[in-house]
């Protein structure tokens, strides 16, 4: 059974007829409550809110959420391998990569991985995420290496690996095309690909944030190229640094046309930028800003909700970004799912986080009852895993499952 699909179609709540909103924001949400297509104007509206307006598009996005994927909050066990953290694209908002000499510089071989993928699933994971920097030495064979080296391991786990940017470094170093390198991938095992690298898909910031490494128009290329051979991806924002509320909206609406022509999104993640320790805070601590407000998180995934309703339905909060407490209360406000329990995650401590090492399934559920919605624990294509209910008697989690 997909979790996206359980519950029939509920009817149109009205929005709140309160004099604090506006005939324009109250036009736009009742839009939304009818499965109406926002446009980028009206996205932008609702960004600008404040007040009564943006606690309305936050209930009007919860309710959307119930319409689409049910009172049903799910979460992924999962273990991160980075297998690198030796990288020379010079991001500035990243503070994971280390060059080859440095004392704390790390390549896994592809037994080192598979041996931790083989621990992710005695420990109970589903699937493991693969991803690392743009190694020098990496060779043509390394990413095909690694798929086969964890599949002549553990032949079950579903391989959630390599962003646009490593799909375009392999095809650089093997002289392919997307197409042929992710249909090679693909036969070796390969289940999806996260669609990480995307930052904000406008030019001119991501020239301030990365000089423009990887293209818009290659990013775009890549995840075509990915669902046109059937892998499907995750969709991301980075927000809260160089950017504002217009290239959030463009971003939402690249995503949707994206998935309209192919259908290859599993779901969609933002995520806040974390400044602590990155350069591009740090040398410009009066242009670029120290990520995302609090109200930022909320409008972003709420507003996210409104725009891909139906062709994105399944929208993630962040524990690792935002902090466990934060990401629940966003399941009221859009969002339905948890991400993963992780295992391992260093790309977001290494830019200042204090969160992303673990959370436990227990963790998981209990978050997700808090929010008042039912627990459900996922595989990477949001299929059900187990089902999760509480004991009628007491406040206990019951590990109790339905396949």
């Amino acid at each position: 059974m997909n979790v996206s699909n359980q519950t029939s179609e509920k009817s149109v709540y009205p929005v709140m007829m309160s004099e604090q909103i506006s005939l324009p924001v109250r036009t736009i949400l009742e839009k939304t409550l009818l499965g109406e297509e926002l446009n980028v104007e009206d996205a932008c509206v609702l960004f600008a809110t404040q007040g009564a307006e943006a606690q309305a598009v936050l209930d009007t996005a919860d309710k959307v959420r119930e319409k689409r994927v049910g009172d049903t909050g799910t979460f992924v066990i999962t273990r991160n391998i980075n297998f690198t953290n030796v990288c020379y694209m010079g991001c500035r908002f990243c503070n994971f990569a280390k060059e080859k000499g440095d004392e704390d510089a790390e390549f896994l071989t592809v037994e080192q991985v598979a041996d931790r993928a083989e621990e992710a699933w005695a420990r109970g994971a589903t699937e493991v995420c693969i991803q690392g920097g743009l190694h020098p030495d990496i060779g043509p064979d390394y990413y095909r290496d690694l798929i086969v080296a964890v599949k002549k391991r553990v032949p079950e786990i579903h391989i959630h690996a390599f962003s646009p940017f490593e799909i375009w470094y392999g095809c650089k170093k093997g002289r392919l095309e997307p197409e042929v390198f992710l249909t090679e991938l693909k036969a070796l095992g390969l289940g999806s690909m996260p669609g990480t690298a995307a930052e904000i898909l406008d030019t001119e910031v991501r020239k301030q944030l990365t000089k423009n490494k990887l293209t818009t128009e290659e990013w775009v290329r890549i995840i075509k190229a990915a669902h046109s051979v059937g892998v499907p991806t995750t969709s991301t924002i980075m927000y809260g640094h160089v950017d504002q509320p217009i290239h959030w909206a463009n971003h939402l609406k690249l995503l949707r046309d994206i998935q309209k022509e192919t259908g290859g999104f599993t779901e969609f993640v933002p995520l806040g930028f974390i400044h602590y320790e990155t350069r591009l805070y740090n040398d410009n601590p009066d242009t670029v800003r120290p990520g995302p407000t609090q109200d930022e998180h909320f409008k972003m995934h709420a507003i996210a909700r409104l725009m891909l309703q139906g062709h994105i339905d399944n929208i993630q909060a962040s524990w690792v970004k935002m902090g466990p407490d934060v990401a629940t209360k966003m399941l009221r406000s859009g969002a339905n799912d948890l991400g993963g329990t992780l295992m391992n995650e260093s790309i977001s401590r290494a830019a200042g986080a204090t969160h992303g090492q673990e959370v436990f399934p227990e963790d998981m559920v209990a978050n997700i009852q808090a929010a008042g919605l039912n627990a459900v624990q996922r595989s990477t294509k949001y299929e059900v895993v187990k089902n999760f209910f509480k004991t009628p008697l007491t406040n206990r989690i019951a590990i109790r499952g339905v396949a």
